[in-house]
């Protein structure tokens, strides 16, 4: 008996051993297997999302369209939401230009100075906050106030089933809530840019006038000679891309939350992340592409 207990013991052993790899094999495989089916899970939500946005905005894009030619646009409640969004980010927009037209002015107004050529401050200032900086502040200001509002309106309105008693009344929730508050968004985003170009540029002369010692003749002279008449274009036009994707990226949240207050607010916060992350990482392609066919020139 005890050599046939000697003899079973080393195979009762290896069997262990071999279960044990087994399992940790197995584990291994469960736990690569569900990171991969996270990740694409992940990675096709957000197409989804994306595609879903997408198609509201170009169905708005169309019924706005269709109505304007037919003259049953809502005109009143365009200017309604257009009003609503101005109240919400132009005080605001006021408080980002000013400091970020001082900070601008001051690092490159040290940096050149230590070049010897202080009289082009205006046109690194002027072309920071044309270029790049009055977009982005619009970009930030219409994701973080108005998409945040406009989120907040339309999810609570889903949650009470509004969206679908226009659905049962025969009315296309895209014609009567998404429509106005895309127009709103065309309108008011140029003009929240041009306000910020406004502000940023002259807090910008002001520091350079009074904290640097440039002459204002020169701080416009090299401001008119570098800044061209296409840089403020791409600048709106810009404002307009980003408005319109904040837009499109608010309505399809809030026409999509579900769950109550907690799905709301969940609608808001994720209207708020997707717009701002989206127009920076759409604003880099802009910039490169505008920059290899519109480099910087003597104007």
């Amino acid at each position: 008996m005890a050599r046939v207990d000697d003899d079973v013991a080393p195979v009762s052993e290896g069997a262990t051993g071999s279960s044990d790899t087994a399992v940790r094999d197995e584990e291994q495989a469960g736990a690569g297997q569900t990171i991969r089916r996270n990740f694409s899970d992940t990675v096709l939500s957000s197409i989804a999302t994306l595609g879903r946005a997408l198609r509201i905005g170009v169905t708005a894009s169309y019924i706005g369209a269709t109505d304007a030619i037919r003259g049953r646009f809502q005109v009143h409640e365009t200017l309604t939401q257009a009003w609503f969004l101005i109240r919400v980010t132009a005080m605001p927009s006021i408080l980002m230009a000013i400091p970020f037209g001082v900070i601008v002015s001051a690092q490159v107004g040290n940096i050149v100075s230590e070049l010897g050529a202080d009289s082009m401050i205006g046109a690194a200032g002027g072309l920071g906050v044309i270029k790049q900086g009055a977009p982005m502040a619009t970009a930030m200001l219409l994701g973080g106030a108005g998409a945040a509002a406009i989120a907040a309106d339309l999810g609570a309105r889903t949650v009470r089933e509004e969206v679908d008693a226009l659905r049962v009344m025969g009315i296309d929730p895209v014609q009567r809530l998404v429509v106005p508050r895309v127009a709103a968004m065309m309108l008011v985003a140029p003009l929240l840019n041009i306000l910020i170009i406004v502000i940023g540029v002259g807090s910008g002369f002001l520091v350079a006038v009074t904290a640097l010692g440039v002459t204002p003749g020169s701080y416009w002279q090299s401001f008119g000679a570098f800044t061209t008449s296409i840089d403020v274009w791409v600048s709106l036009v810009k404002a307009l891309i980003f408005g319109f994707l904040v837009v499109v990226i608010a309505c399809q949240r809030g026409l999509e939350a579900k769950g109550g207050p907690r799905g709301v607010a969940d609608g808001v916060n994720a209207a708020v992340v997707m717009s701002i992350a989206a127009a920076v990482v759409l604003n880099t392609v802009i910039t490169q592409v505008v920059t290899m066919f519109f480099p910087v020139r003597m104007a």
